[in-house]
Protein backbone atom coordinates (compact mmCIF):
# COMPACT_ATOMS: atom_id res chain seq x y z
CA UNK A 1 0.00 0.00 0.00
CA UNK A 2 1.45 3.36 -1.06
CA UNK A 3 1.92 6.17 1.47
CA UNK A 4 1.44 9.92 1.01
CA UNK A 5 2.09 12.57 3.63
CA UNK A 6 1.71 16.35 3.50
CA UNK A 7 3.80 18.67 5.67
CA UNK A 8 3.22 22.37 6.21
CA UNK A 9 5.98 24.97 5.94
CA UNK A 10 7.44 26.54 9.10
CA UNK A 11 9.00 29.91 9.79
CA UNK A 12 12.39 30.35 11.53
CA UNK A 13 10.63 31.57 14.68
CA UNK A 14 8.59 28.36 14.91
CA UNK A 15 11.63 26.16 14.43
CA UNK A 16 13.54 27.95 17.19
CA UNK A 17 10.98 26.59 19.65
CA UNK A 18 11.08 22.97 18.47
CA UNK A 19 12.51 20.11 20.51
CA UNK A 20 14.12 17.02 19.00
CA UNK A 21 10.81 15.23 18.44
CA UNK A 22 9.23 18.22 16.69
CA UNK A 23 12.26 18.76 14.45
CA UNK A 24 12.20 15.15 13.36
CA UNK A 25 8.43 15.11 12.80
CA UNK A 26 8.56 18.20 10.59
CA UNK A 27 11.75 17.70 8.59
CA UNK A 28 13.02 14.11 8.75
CA UNK A 29 11.66 11.48 6.34
CA UNK A 30 12.53 8.21 8.04
CA UNK A 31 10.92 5.62 5.77
CA UNK A 32 11.79 6.47 2.19
CA UNK A 33 11.70 2.87 0.98
CA UNK A 34 9.33 0.02 1.76
CA UNK A 35 9.03 -3.17 -0.33
CA UNK A 36 6.61 -3.05 -3.27
CA UNK A 37 5.31 0.43 -2.59
CA UNK A 38 5.82 4.12 -3.32
CA UNK A 39 6.20 6.49 -0.35
CA UNK A 40 5.79 10.23 -1.00
CA UNK A 41 6.08 13.28 1.26
CA UNK A 42 4.83 16.65 0.03
CA UNK A 43 6.51 19.69 1.58
CA UNK A 44 4.70 23.02 1.34
CA UNK A 45 8.12 24.59 0.80
CA UNK A 46 7.85 25.11 -2.98
CA UNK A 47 5.35 22.20 -3.17
CA UNK A 48 8.32 19.84 -3.36
CA UNK A 49 7.77 16.06 -3.17
CA UNK A 50 10.36 13.65 -1.78
CA UNK A 51 9.91 9.91 -1.91
CA UNK A 52 11.01 6.46 -2.91
CA UNK A 53 9.83 3.51 -5.00
CA UNK A 54 11.05 0.02 -4.12
CA UNK A 55 9.68 -2.63 -6.48
CA UNK A 56 10.71 -6.14 -5.43
CA UNK A 57 8.76 -8.96 -7.05
CA UNK A 58 6.16 -6.97 -8.97
CA UNK A 59 5.71 -3.81 -11.00
CA UNK A 60 4.42 -0.82 -9.05
CA UNK A 61 2.89 2.37 -10.43
CA UNK A 62 3.53 5.99 -9.60
CA UNK A 63 0.36 6.90 -7.68
CA UNK A 64 -1.76 10.01 -8.08
CA UNK A 65 -2.56 11.18 -4.53
CA UNK A 66 -5.91 12.91 -4.06
CA UNK A 67 -4.13 15.85 -2.41
CA UNK A 68 -2.61 16.87 -5.77
CA UNK A 69 -6.07 17.41 -7.31
CA UNK A 70 -4.66 16.32 -10.69
CA UNK A 71 -5.86 13.90 -13.34
CA UNK A 72 -2.48 12.15 -13.09
CA UNK A 73 0.70 12.75 -11.07
CA UNK A 74 2.68 14.53 -13.79
CA UNK A 75 -0.17 16.63 -15.17
CA UNK A 76 1.41 19.77 -13.69
CA UNK A 77 4.66 18.33 -12.36
CA UNK A 78 8.10 17.11 -13.41
CA UNK A 79 9.93 14.29 -11.67
CA UNK A 80 13.50 13.12 -11.24
CA UNK A 81 14.86 9.92 -9.73
CA UNK A 82 18.20 8.33 -8.93
CA UNK A 83 18.55 4.59 -8.47
CA UNK A 84 20.31 3.61 -5.23
CA UNK A 85 19.55 -0.12 -5.44
CA UNK A 86 19.69 -2.99 -7.92
CA UNK A 87 18.99 -2.50 -11.62
CA UNK A 88 15.66 -0.73 -12.17
CA UNK A 89 13.26 -0.74 -15.10
CA UNK A 90 11.22 2.47 -15.31
CA UNK A 91 8.46 2.71 -17.91
CA UNK A 92 7.17 6.17 -18.88
CA UNK A 93 4.18 6.16 -21.26
CA UNK A 94 5.30 2.86 -22.73
CA UNK A 95 9.00 3.71 -23.09
CA UNK A 96 11.37 1.62 -20.95
CA UNK A 97 14.51 2.92 -19.27
CA UNK A 98 17.02 0.70 -17.47
CA UNK A 99 18.77 2.43 -14.57
CA UNK A 100 21.88 0.95 -13.02
CA UNK A 101 23.17 1.96 -9.59
CA UNK A 102 23.52 5.75 -9.30
CA UNK A 103 21.97 6.46 -12.70
CA UNK A 104 19.28 9.15 -12.99
CA UNK A 105 16.10 9.70 -14.97
CA UNK A 106 14.15 12.89 -15.65
CA UNK A 107 10.51 12.43 -16.70
CA UNK A 108 8.58 15.17 -18.42
CA UNK A 109 5.47 17.02 -17.35
CA UNK A 110 2.52 15.49 -19.16
CA UNK A 111 3.66 11.88 -18.85
CA UNK A 112 0.52 9.98 -17.87
CA UNK A 113 1.76 6.56 -16.78
CA UNK A 114 4.96 5.73 -14.88
CA UNK A 115 5.81 2.33 -13.43
CA UNK A 116 8.76 0.79 -11.62
CA UNK A 117 10.17 -2.74 -11.64
CA UNK A 118 13.34 -4.53 -10.55
CA UNK A 119 15.40 -6.55 -12.99
CA UNK A 120 16.15 -9.03 -10.17
CA UNK A 121 13.92 -9.47 -7.12
CA UNK A 122 16.93 -10.65 -5.12
CA UNK A 123 18.53 -7.23 -5.71
CA UNK A 124 15.56 -4.83 -5.68
CA UNK A 125 15.76 -1.38 -7.21
CA UNK A 126 15.42 1.63 -4.92
CA UNK A 127 14.44 4.75 -6.81
CA UNK A 128 14.84 7.95 -4.81
CA UNK A 129 12.30 10.44 -6.15
CA UNK A 130 12.03 14.24 -6.19
CA UNK A 131 9.24 16.18 -7.91
CA UNK A 132 8.36 19.85 -8.37
CA UNK A 133 5.58 21.81 -10.08
CA UNK A 134 6.31 22.43 -13.77
CA UNK A 135 5.03 24.94 -16.33
CA UNK A 136 6.61 23.43 -19.46
CA UNK A 137 7.27 19.94 -20.84
CA UNK A 138 10.94 19.15 -21.41
CA UNK A 139 12.05 15.79 -22.88
CA UNK A 140 12.31 12.71 -20.70
CA UNK A 141 15.97 11.70 -20.48
CA UNK A 142 18.23 9.22 -18.72
CA UNK A 143 21.50 10.55 -17.28
CA UNK A 144 24.40 8.29 -16.29
CA UNK A 145 27.42 9.37 -14.27
CA UNK A 146 29.30 9.55 -17.57
CA UNK A 147 26.85 12.26 -18.69
CA UNK A 148 27.10 14.25 -15.47
CA UNK A 149 29.01 17.44 -14.83
CA UNK A 150 31.56 16.40 -12.22
CA UNK A 151 33.32 18.73 -9.78
CA UNK A 152 35.92 17.79 -7.15
CA UNK A 153 35.96 19.99 -4.05
CA UNK A 154 37.43 20.12 -0.55
CA UNK A 155 40.57 18.63 0.94
CA UNK A 156 41.47 15.74 3.26
CA UNK A 157 42.87 18.30 5.71
CA UNK A 158 39.43 19.84 6.23
CA UNK A 159 37.67 16.43 6.11
CA UNK A 160 35.45 17.47 3.19
CA UNK A 161 37.16 15.98 0.11
CA UNK A 162 34.22 15.14 -2.15
CA UNK A 163 33.03 14.51 -5.70
CA UNK A 164 29.91 16.38 -6.83
CA UNK A 165 27.97 14.70 -9.64
CA UNK A 166 25.55 17.20 -11.22
CA UNK A 167 23.01 14.87 -12.83
CA UNK A 168 19.65 16.57 -13.40
CA UNK A 169 20.79 20.19 -13.64
CA UNK A 170 20.41 22.79 -16.37
CA UNK A 171 24.03 22.44 -17.49
CA UNK A 172 23.27 18.79 -18.37
CA UNK A 173 19.59 18.82 -19.45
CA UNK A 174 16.58 21.13 -19.50
CA UNK A 175 14.17 21.18 -16.56
CA UNK A 176 11.60 23.67 -15.33
CA UNK A 177 12.88 24.07 -11.77
CA UNK A 178 13.90 20.64 -10.47
CA UNK A 179 17.61 19.99 -9.97
CA UNK A 180 19.23 16.86 -8.56
CA UNK A 181 22.74 15.60 -8.02
CA UNK A 182 24.86 13.33 -5.89
CA UNK A 183 27.87 14.06 -3.69
CA UNK A 184 30.29 11.25 -2.79
CA UNK A 185 32.62 11.83 0.15
CA UNK A 186 36.09 10.36 -0.02
CA UNK A 187 37.37 7.98 2.64
CA UNK A 188 38.43 9.95 5.71
CA UNK A 189 36.16 12.90 4.86
CA UNK A 190 32.90 13.42 6.74
CA UNK A 191 31.72 17.04 6.23
CA UNK A 192 29.30 18.00 3.47
CA UNK A 193 28.39 21.51 2.36
CA UNK A 194 30.87 23.13 4.71
CA UNK A 195 31.29 26.10 4.66
CA UNK A 196 27.49 26.15 4.79
CA UNK A 197 25.14 28.36 2.84
CA UNK A 198 21.51 29.31 2.43
CA UNK A 199 19.60 30.30 -0.72
CA UNK A 200 16.35 32.15 -0.13
CA UNK A 201 15.35 31.61 -3.77
CA UNK A 202 14.82 27.86 -3.39
CA UNK A 203 14.40 24.99 -0.94
CA UNK A 204 16.35 21.76 -0.87
CA UNK A 205 16.15 18.15 0.29
CA UNK A 206 18.98 15.75 1.18
CA UNK A 207 18.95 11.95 1.05
CA UNK A 208 21.76 10.12 2.84
CA UNK A 209 22.85 6.65 1.72
CA UNK A 210 25.96 4.45 1.65
CA UNK A 211 26.13 5.12 5.38
CA UNK A 212 27.96 2.04 6.78
CA UNK A 213 26.14 -0.18 9.24
CA UNK A 214 26.50 1.14 12.77
CA UNK A 215 27.36 4.67 11.57
CA UNK A 216 25.22 7.84 11.35
CA UNK A 217 25.17 11.34 9.91
CA UNK A 218 24.43 14.46 11.94
CA UNK A 219 22.53 16.86 9.66
CA UNK A 220 22.62 20.56 10.53
CA UNK A 221 19.79 22.97 9.73
CA UNK A 222 18.37 26.30 10.86
CA UNK A 223 19.37 29.92 10.41
CA UNK A 224 23.14 30.45 10.55
CA UNK A 225 22.83 32.04 14.01
CA UNK A 226 20.29 29.48 15.26
CA UNK A 227 21.44 26.07 14.06
CA UNK A 228 19.82 22.78 15.03
CA UNK A 229 20.77 19.17 14.31
CA UNK A 230 19.02 15.93 13.32
CA UNK A 231 20.72 12.54 13.60
CA UNK A 232 20.06 10.52 10.45
CA UNK A 233 20.51 6.91 9.40
CA UNK A 234 21.10 5.20 6.06
CA UNK A 235 18.40 5.71 3.39
CA UNK A 236 16.75 8.65 5.13
CA UNK A 237 15.87 12.09 3.75
CA UNK A 238 15.50 15.54 5.26
CA UNK A 239 13.67 18.70 4.13
CA UNK A 240 15.63 21.95 4.12
CA UNK A 241 13.70 25.27 4.06
CA UNK A 242 15.00 28.09 1.89
CA UNK A 243 16.05 30.09 4.99
CA UNK A 244 18.03 27.18 6.47
CA UNK A 245 21.57 25.94 6.14
CA UNK A 246 21.92 22.30 5.03
CA UNK A 247 25.12 20.60 6.07
CA UNK A 248 26.22 17.42 7.75
CA UNK A 249 29.00 15.45 9.39
CA UNK A 250 29.12 11.68 9.57
CA UNK A 251 30.84 9.17 11.81
CA UNK A 252 32.12 7.75 8.50
CA UNK A 253 32.20 8.89 4.89
CA UNK A 254 28.91 8.49 2.99
CA UNK A 255 27.05 9.65 -0.12
CA UNK A 256 24.08 11.98 -0.35
CA UNK A 257 21.66 13.13 -3.03
CA UNK A 258 20.65 16.76 -3.12
CA UNK A 259 17.53 18.02 -4.84
CA UNK A 260 16.14 21.53 -5.05
CA UNK A 261 13.52 23.73 -6.66
CA UNK A 262 12.44 27.33 -6.50
CA UNK A 263 12.88 30.61 -8.28
CA UNK A 264 15.92 29.94 -10.44
CA UNK A 265 18.23 27.30 -11.94
CA UNK A 266 21.52 28.95 -10.92
CA UNK A 267 23.48 26.22 -9.13
CA UNK A 268 25.88 28.85 -7.76
CA UNK A 269 23.12 30.95 -6.19
CA UNK A 270 24.26 30.64 -2.57
CA UNK A 271 24.50 33.00 0.39
CA UNK A 272 27.64 31.71 2.07
CA UNK A 273 28.04 31.47 5.83
CA UNK A 274 31.51 31.80 7.31
CA UNK A 275 32.36 28.80 9.49
CA UNK A 276 33.32 30.95 12.48
CA UNK A 277 30.02 32.85 12.27
CA UNK A 278 27.82 29.78 12.75
CA UNK A 279 26.11 29.45 16.12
Amino acid sequence: MNKFESRYAQSPNEVKQMDTIALRENFLIENVFEPNQVNLTLSHFDRYIVGGAMPVDKTIDLPNPDDLKANYFLERREIGMINVGGKAIVTADGVQFELAYKEALYISKGTKEVSFASANAAEPAKLYINSAPAHHAYPTKKISKADAEIVELGTPETANHRIINKLLVNSVLQTCQLQMGMTELKSGSVWNTMPAHTHDRRMEAYFYFEVPQGQSVCHFMGQPQETRHIWMQNDQAVISPNWSIHSGAGTSNYTFIWGMAGENLDYGDMDHCAINDLK
